[in-house]
């Protein structure tokens, strides 16, 4: 398992002058010692209208910032907004080719369909964004690898154009899709693209189950979007790492997990997500052996429910609104294994789980809320320190 950094460059209050400039120079310096210790991809996030959530909206400068100063460390888009209002494919494949170039050929290229508030912050018809973003699979590879490119569908029409340039890795950049749902597992496995998920808020069982559906996807998939099958499961989550369990919690690792929960969840209007997954997924269960192997996975997962787990009820009242204790909220996430905070001897037993579950590539979230660059600092300093450990 390669052990690498996830950054959405997060910017809490209280703020002072100069907050969001500092915010950004201290991501790449981060970006900058991830590369001198070791760590495999750094993954940068695209978020509009974010606030304190996210200042990473322009993720493509960043990426370039990042490889002017860095050497080995592969640079992750995770992952373009992928609907056409958001970013045109044409300028997805032109900008991509480009940082491969001034990367020396270290891209990796995620897509995602992103959410409600930033569909409505574009003006983009909720019924578009998944037929765009699968345009959007098959017409960035063939853009990269046509001398000339051509396009017709009900979004876009493109005749004999040259796409320039082309990314200087061959055939191309690997492609990723980021992921949050059993449904979308097996999407990015049938793509043939590698899948960009979360653990924060997943067990570790349930974990295993996704990579598990998103392989047997992969494994069958005979026509990707790309020129090769990019079967790999990687995952993010929170990491902070101090000399000792006390001293992680004593740094604000407890505070920092619970406002990214609460944040999250209200950034992403979660709750309405929720009701549209589960109205999904009850579509699919509707049909006794429909679904694919989404339906065969939320049969057996419903087939062997006990009831929630605590990090469960513990998330559905936050969504209600409640006050949730930063406590409570830390203590139930990490009961089920979602969180990777303490010392370094504690972090390499949690590591150890992720790395028995077939990940591929541990997205490690060190950068998060009102957590301080030096303890950040330390944070990839000793993880970094376990890198050979799992990286072999």
């Amino acid at each position: 398992m390669k052990v690498d950094v996830f950054n959405e460059i997060q910017d809490p209050r209280p703020w002072h002058e100069g907050h969001q400039h500092a915010r950004i120079t201290e991501s790449l310096e981060q970006a900058k010692l991830a590369d001198e210790l070791g760590y495999g991809c750094w993954w940068q996030v695209e978020h509009h209208g974010a606030e304190e959530f996210s200042l990473s909206s322009a993720p493509e400068l960043m990426l370039a910032a990042i490889s002017q100063h860095t050497s080995r460390i592969r640079l992750g888009h995770s992952a373009v907004l992928a609907p056409a209002r958001f970013n045109h494919p044409i300028r997805v494949a032109e900008r991509a080719a480009m940082l491969d170039h001034l990367s020396n050929g270290r891209v990796e290229l995620g897509l995602t369909r992103s959410t409600t508030p930033e569909w409505r912050l574009f003006g983009i018809d909720p019924a578009d964004v998944r037929r765009q973003t699968q345009q959007a699979f098959e017409m960035v590879p063939k853009m990269w690898t046509q001398d000339r490119f051509s396009y017709s569908g009900e979004d876009f029409e493109i005749h004999d154009v040259p796409i320039v340039p082309k990314p200087l890795q061959r055939p191309h950049p690997p492609l990723w899709q980021a992921a949050g749902t059993p449904a979308s597992f097996e999407e990015a496995g049938r793509r043939g693209v590698g899948v960009l998920g979360t653990t924060i808020w997943e067990s570790a069982e349930r974990v295993r189950r996704m990579v598990r559906l998103y392989r047997e996807a992969a494994d069958a998939c005979t026509d990707p979007v790309g020129s090769f099958v990019n079967n790999q499961v990687a995952f993010f989550t929170f990491v902070h790492c101090a000399e000792t369990d006390e001293q992680a919690v004593k740094n604000g690792a407890v505070a920092a997990a619970a406002w990214y929960t609460v944040r999250a969840l209200t950034f992403f209007e979660a709750a309405d997500s929720f009701v549209e997954t589960v109205r999904h997924q009850q579509e699919i269960l509707q049909d006794p052996s429909g679904g694919g192997l989404t339906g065969d996975f939320l049969r057996a997962e419903a087939e062997s429910f006990t009831g929630p787990n605590r990090a469960q009820v513990v998330i559905g009242r936050v969504l209600q609104g409640e006050d949730v204790p930063d406590e409570e909220i830390f203590e139930a996430l990490n009961e089920q294994d979602s969180l990777i905070v303490g010392s370094p001897e504690t972090c390499r037993k949690k590591l150890r789980t992720y790395a028995d579950l077939g990940i591929d590539r541990l997205m490690a979230f060190h950068q998060v809320g009102s957590l301080s660059h030096e303890s950040v600092m330390t944070s990839l300093r000793l993880i970094g320190d376990l890198i050979p450990e799992f990286d072999v």
